[in-house]
């Protein structure tokens, strides 16, 4: 019998929902990826809910919402409390990428699913592993190896392999063999029969052109609309896409050198940036060159202006522009907001350069043909004024009260039981807080110990006098002096990220841009007002695929070659996952599954591997001879 495996999906299966699974090896339970929808929709986790707390560990492929987006509501509401796996990149990019969505989010609505406490709580234990890197489990995972591989796509975009008794079990979603201008491509080709393999239908429909003449079809059409005094907006992600797309824009406005301005908003665009240009030694062979020999950072962007609000946008009126704003559904964030101002005008453009989730603005914009006016909720945030103001201030009082009378009736409670069998032999002395307040002030010239009343103090009948806590100091001395512990004064690893992640202050200052961390510490009261507007889509919708994926040609060949002794097809629109499913069974010597969602498939390689233990005396009678 071999290692044991099953599968189930639990989102992202005969449909293009966000990816989740299920991986269970010999009994240890793999969660691979958690992700969620722009629309944060609790009914799509249910499946989840389910095994969350039986899972033992997390393995995350890549930085953005369809693959890691529910972890921190999971974390908080689903009982999942499992280590989670994961490279630096795809770390600290889906980090920003929580922090934009919650941003976002509570802008416009009184968001309460995940906070940004939540968020750091989920991402507070990432294990982070190097590419290539084999990570040994223990306990329950005992004999477990996961190692992580270049994926392409995004950037620390992961292939896991998990290997366990000889046998590799490979999860290979949204891989792209390309190499770009800020990575290179997969190594998924590189594997050679594993147990089973786990990939996504999602591309196995798509072919795409030469990469050169799709960058030059891209550039060509927004110095058209530009020149005809039309601005461009592309609604992006966070930290992922967008970064290739950032790099296309600052070399061809270098070469041909167009005065356009270019705009990358986000709550958190400048962190972003600033991560990204540390994360060189994860990127392409021509940027890490480019670097070695002359210096040169790929991502100090010399044409594009990062901001983190509307405010600058404004200023420039109707200026010619091209703004990339989160999020690329158009549900929420910058991009909602810049669409609904430019739909309107028939000269500007607004380009997709990714396939708009199911359900979104974006993905109903992308229909053929697209639709004339769209109905759209447009909210913000304001400070409460006048009797609002006033409503919740004493609203606000009176939940201090109680917590206060809460507080002093605990405190009472805490108090008998401490005195016990003796309460009634010495009751403790009442003392108002004018007189507290008096100790207090003469207390403090005595190393401030205010707690302390000799007054009335009545000694239970087993003491002999009232004492003093008293430690006596049991240090190790030497010729030297105290033997001190270097641990004691060496911050832990994990510390120094934390305190680094952190910056000075509230905590926010390091991850979040000023002007996020502004609009969350301002305390001032505030509510969210709503109206549904209708708008009049005028301007040029266009679609190009820039989505960093391998076409369905490629994705075929590249299995041809993986050649799985099981493959498992995931996530991709059902006619996509049955024609991959029909092509593979045909063509390759392989069992091919597709599961449902919540439907397990048994994938245990039919290879019959046994573990034989000798015992102490069988072993001490065999004679080794070397051959």
């Amino acid at each position: 019998m071999g290692t044991s495996v099953q599968v189930t999906p639990l989102s992202g299966a005969y449909g293009e929902g966000p990816l989740c699974y299920l991986l269970a090896v010999d009994g240890f339970r793999f969660l691979l990826d958690c992700g969620w929808t722009d629309l944060c929709d609790t009914s799509q986790l249910q499946p989840l809910a389910k095994v969350a707390p039986t899972i033992d560990a997390v393995l995350l492929s890549h930085p953005d919402m369809m693959h890691l987006g529910a972890l921190p509501y999971a974390m908080k509401h689903l009982g999942l409390s499992a280590p989670v796996y994961a490279t630096e990149p795809v770390f600290r990019l889906g980090l920003l990428t929580m922090y934009d969505h919650f941003l976002s989010r509570w802008q416009v609505s009184d968001f309460d699913l995940f906070t940004l406490d939540d968020v750091d709580a989920a991402f507070q234990n990432v294990v982070r592993l190097k590419y290539s890197q084999n990570y040994i489990l223990n306990d329950k995972g005992e004999g477990i190896v996961i190692a992580p591989h270049v994926a392409g796509h995004l950037l620390g975009g992961t292939v896991w392999k998990i290997t366990k008794d000889g046998e590799d079990v490979v999860y290979a979603v949204d891989f792209n063999h390309r190499k770009e201008m800020h990575l290179n491509g997969t190594v998924l080709g590189s594997f050679v029969r594993p147990a089973v393999l786990i990939t996504d239908a999602y591309n196995a429909l798509n072919n795409q052109g030469y990469r050169k003449k799709q960058d030059q079809d891209f550039i060509d059409s927004l110095v058209k609309v530009l020149a005809s005094g039309g601005s461009v907006l592309l609604p992006v992600d966070t930290a992922g896409r967008v970064l290739e797309l950032l790099l296309i824009l600052d070399k061809y406005w270098g070469d041909r050198r167009l005065e356009y301005p270019i705009y990358f908003l986000t709550n958190v665009s400048t962190s972003t940036i600033d991560y990204v240009k540390s994360f060189l030694e994860w990127m392409g062979d021509q940027i890490a060159k480019s670097f070695e020999s002359s210096r040169a950072n790929a991502f100090l962007l010399k044409k594009v202006t990062l901001i983190i609000n509307k405010e600058e946008l404004e200023k420039l009126g109707g200026t010619p522009k091209v703004v990339l704003a989160s999020m690329a559904s158009l549900e929420v964030g910058f991009s909602h907001g810049i669409f609904v101002e430019m739909a309107n005008e028939a000269r500007n453009l607004v380009l997709f350069t990714e396939k708009g989730q199911f359900g979104t603005l974006a993905r109903m914009l992308q229909v053929d043909p697209p639709p004339k006016a769209v109905k759209v909720t447009m909210s913000k945030r304001i400070p409460l004024v006048g009797d609002e103001l006033k409503a919740y201030e004493e609203e606000q009082e009176r939940i201090k009260k109680e917590e206060a009378i809460k507080a002093s009736l605990v405190k009472e409670e805490e108090l008998k039981a401490s005195h016990g069998p003796n309460a009634k032999a010495s009751e403790p002395m009442v003392i108002d807080a004018s007189s507290s307040r008096k100790s207090a002030k003469a207390g403090s010239h005595f190393g401030g110990n205010n707690d302390i009343f000799i007054d009335g103090f009545v000694p239970p009948s087993t003491s002999v006098a009232p004492m003093f806590p008293f430690f006596e100091n049991t240090a190790e001395w030497d010729d030297f002096g105290e033997v001190i512990n270097p641990d004691d004064y060496t911050m832990k690893q994990e510390e120094m990220d934390s305190t680094l992640m952190l910056g000075p202050g509230d905590g926010l200052d390091g991850k979040i841009d000023d002007g996020s961390a502004r609009l969350l510490l301002d305390s001032a009261p505030s509510k969210v007002i709503s109206n549904e507007i209708t708008v009049q889509v005028k301007c040029s919708l266009v679609y190009m695929d820039f989505e960093g994926r391998s076409d369905g040609r490629s994705v075929k060949s590249v299995i041809a070659h993986v050649a799985p002794l099981k493959l498992v097809l995931v996530h991709g629109s059902a006619e996509a996952t049955e024609h991959l499913k029909m092509h593979c069974s045909k063509n390759l010597d392989s069992h091919v599954y597709a599961p449902q969602i919540e439907e397990t498939i048994d994938v245990t390689s039919d290879l019959c591997a046994y573990k034989v233990q000798l015992s102490e005396k069988l072993m001490s009678n065999i004679i080794c001879k070397k051959v």
